[in-house]
């Protein structure tokens, strides 16, 4: 499947090129996906950045070198840590000894695989979804900048809801949402693994209040996803699945436009709730 031989390349390429500064970028090329997503889908499979994969590895191969009897400051250099002190520093936060201790029979190491990438088909829940076609449209609301670094996107959204609640917003846009429902729109992706995050609906034809802006959804082929269940762990984690399950197995690619989350009117707290992500997709 192509998904999976670009994601892999990616890998042999990192791989390859362990000892240099990473190149995130050509990476993400490789991968056949712009450097956000990239970084975005990674960290959704596997739990860890590129970054910290990156780290885990060198220190991995950085304890075999080490133990094959080459100089620690060497072995420092190589790996790209600019002092021995900084090198013994995170050698030690990894391995829980230093680096010359390494060199002691019987001492316990710990080792970071190569990854690599499968298909794995589980088959325990379903997931719902259609495909569909939407002109251009605008949407006006709230918004504010949000981080993927560490995972807080799954904290920092679900506090700008709580804030849009408590001062107001939220019902000014309930009162004004059309037939589609509240919007959750994330866009504006950028290669610092962040976005804006916006609490919205469609465009109405009055004067926004102070504080509110407009924006322009593209065009796109979407995939949409059926979300049941209260939020905002239920949406939580249908977005996970998308990338780390549905996007693997079809062969679908994200198409770098706008996000959206589509909240119709209703208890969103109750185990029966049902909204809707929206994925711009294309093969």
């Amino acid at each position: 499947m192509d998904w999976l031989d670009s994601m892999n390349n990616a890998i042999d390429y990192m791989e390859a090129n362990i000892t240099e500064k990473l190149d995130i970028e050509k990476v993400a090329k490789i991968a056949l996906s712009s450097t956000f997503h990239f970084q975005r889908m990674y960290h959704m499979i596997t739990g860890v950045t590129i970054a910290e994969y990156i780290r885990r590895r060198r220190l991995t191969l950085a304890a075999q070198d080490i133990i094959s009897g080459d100089k620690i400051i060497n072995v420092a250099y190589r790996y790209g840590y600019e002092t021995p002190e900084a090198f013994t520093k995170a050698f030690g936060k990894m391995h829980g000894i230093s680096p010359s201790a390494a060199r002691e029979p019987g001492v316990n190491l710990k080792a970071y695989p190569k990854l690599s990438f499968h298909i794995s088909i589980k088959g325990d829940k379903d997931m719902n979804y259609k495909i569909i076609n939407k002109e251009s449209f605008t949407v006006v609301g709230k918004q504010t900048k949000i981080t993927m670094v560490d995972g807080e996107n799954f904290k920092q959204v679900p506090k700008f809801w709580d804030d849009c609640m408590n001062d107001g917003s939220y019902d000014w846009i309930c009162s004004k949402a059309s037939k589609l429902g509240v919007l959750g729109v994330c866009k504006d992706f950028d290669n610092e693994q962040g976005f804006n995050y916006m609490i919205g609906i469609e465009k109405i034809k009055e004067v926004l209040p102070k504080g509110y802006i407009s924006a322009t959804i593209p065009a796109a082929t979407w995939a949409v996803f059926e979300s049941v269940g209260k939020l905002p762990e239920a949406i939580q984690d249908i977005t996970r699945r998308i990338f780390s399950e549905w996007m693997p197995s079809t062969g679908y690619q994200h198409d770098c436009a706008p996000e959206l989350e589509i909240y119709p009117a209703g208890d969103i707290y109750s185990s029966d709730y049902r909204c809707e992500v929206w994925i711009p997709i294309k093969k």
